[in-house]
């Protein structure tokens, strides 16, 4: 007797698209590429706050393009939680290939405080990413560097937009 796949719900399927766009780091790479050569910051530093970045990104735009209700605390939900898994493998296999334990879900968890702790500190900003950017400078360790801030700006700014125009298109916003 064949069994018969069980199809995912929207939600199921929002999360998973998500998620999938989340992790790429095709974009990551394509920054990474057009960051100025005079920027006055570790690379690899910016390298490994990008996607970070875009994971709380994606992460935060839910709570805030979707209207309160059950599919969008469903939604979130089924996305943290696919994004823990995926945080407990890399960490797994980061503690295997240096020796060295981290719990990247943590880390995740204290930038997105980081990043909503500077939201609030500019309640009247009229564009996130003029608040986000210089928090992502600083968080790469030089708040001053132009580069780096519109680094994180390009990143958030096009992560959000993406996002928003995915809920769109699935009739979620």
């Amino acid at each position: 007797m064949e069994q018969q796949e069980k199809k995912p719900s929207k939600i199921e399927q929002a999360a998973e698209d998500l998620f999938n766009f989340a992790i790429d780091r095709q974009d990551v790479k394509r920054l990474m590429e057009n960051l100025a050569a005079e920027a006055d910051i570790k690379r690899t530093t910016v390298e490994y706050e990008l996607p970070i970045l875009k994971i709380i990104s994606v992460g935060w735009s839910l709570s805030y393009y979707l209207t309160d209700g059950p599919q969008k605390e469903a939604l979130a939900n089924l996305y943290w939680t696919a994004i823990n898994e995926f945080s407990k493998n890399l960490s797994t296999t980061t503690e295997m290939m240096t020796g060295q334990k981290i719990d990247y879900f943590d880390i995740l968890k204290k930038r997105l405080d980081i990043y909503v702790n500077a939201l609030g500190q500019h309640p009247d900003a009229q564009d996130p990413a003029t608040v986000i950017g210089p928090e992502f400078a600083r968080t790469c360790g030089n708040s001053d560097d132009i580069f780096t801030f519109m680094t994180g700006s390009k990143m958030f700014m096009s992560t959000i937009g993406r996002v928003k125009e995915y809920l769109e298109e699935i009739k979620l916003r």
